[in-house]
């Protein structure tokens, strides 16, 4: 069954904020392997012009995701998710994220395609900080494998 193309425009209500933690961060550097000072010393990102340690650019999209699971669990889009890859991610910055930060996500529905027995959905996540300014903008894209496709 196609998803409903009316949702496409829909937005989600911002998330509760999540503090980023600089144990968060140097655990997240740890586990992709990027070394980066900026990621693990307080002082390194300083001079770098941060006020603290920032985060490895992809950090981010573990929050992101979570948010985009008010789009994906809605019963009403008529996402089976036992169906569904990952198709692409990507960001833009305004600034990094850093350890203090409380951010919230706006999760946003940019488009649903239909192509080859598949449906596509693009879920637009907009990241703000405490104080209402932006930091990040991320953009995925979810693939629902349709009925007798496997693999």
């Amino acid at each position: 069954m196609a998803l409903d193309q009316s949702f496409v425009g829909r937005s989600y209500p911002a998330t509760a904020p999540y503090e980023v933690g600089r144990e968060k961060i140097r655990e997240f550097a740890e586990a992709i392997g990027d070394a980066a000072p900026a990621y693990t010393d307080a002082e390194a990102a300083r001079a770098l012009g941060h006020p603290d340690v920032i985060a490895p650019p992809t950090f981010v999209f573990s929050i992101t995701f979570r948010a985009a699971g008010q789009v994906v669990e809605d019963p009403q889009l008529g996402l089976d998710y036992s169906r569904v890859v990952h198709g692409d991610q990507k960001f833009v910055y305004t600034r990094p994220v850093r350890a203090g930060d409380r951010l919230t996500v706006t999760s946003t529905i940019e488009a649903i395609k239909s192509m080859a027995g598949n449906d596509i959905l693009d879920i637009r996540g907009e990241v703000h900080d405490e104080a209402g300014d932006h930091v990040v903008t991320a953009f995925t894209k979810l693939v629902a494998r349709g009925a007798g496709q496997e693999g």
